[in-house]
């Protein structure tokens, strides 16, 4: 298993919600042990002179292997998520996005693939009722809040 920290800067990303039958699609989020804590919609960093349109897209495509389309492209939602994973603090500004998948395009149930650090995971789509059952959290922390859910 490979552990992994924040980094002690701060990080943009770009994070998609695609729903499906009124789950979200999310990426299992594991502590050092390999429990599972909680899960984020697929996204990840935006590169130097990359816009969050085109990070976003581009980290669909990378990690899940589908292109997506941006539902809204203006109105991002934004949030700052100041957080602390297995005892080290992480900072980040994150641009948020409903996106959809082109038409006749249907990933599985479970699409397994791996970060660019080498990180294997999982990505599948969740009810949020169940997560709070289950114990839990949606990733970032806020996101839940924001969306009205």
């Amino acid at each position: 298993m490979t552990i992994w920290r924040p980094k002690p800067v701060i990080r943009v990303k770009a994070i998609g919600l695609h729903w499906r039958d009124g789950r979200l699609l999310a990426a299992e989020v594991r502590d050092d042990s390999g429990r599972l804590k909680g899960v984020r919609p697929p996204g990840g960093g935006i590169e130097f002179g990359e816009t969050w349109q085109a990070a976003l897209r581009r980290e669909f495509r990378e990690e899940l292997g589908v292109e997506v389309e941006l539902v809204e492209e203006a109105t991002p939602l934004v949030l700052e998520n100041i957080y602390e994973h297995e005892g080290s603090a992480g900072h980040e500004v994150v641009f948020v996005a409903e996106v959809r998948f082109p038409d006749g395009s249907h990933p599985g149930p479970v699409i397994a693939f791996r970060e660019d650090n080498g990180i294997e995971c999982v990505a599948r789509w969740f009810d949020l009722e169940a997560l709070d059952r289950d114990g839990m959290s949606l990733f970032p922390v806020g996101l839940r809040a924001k969306l009205g859910l």
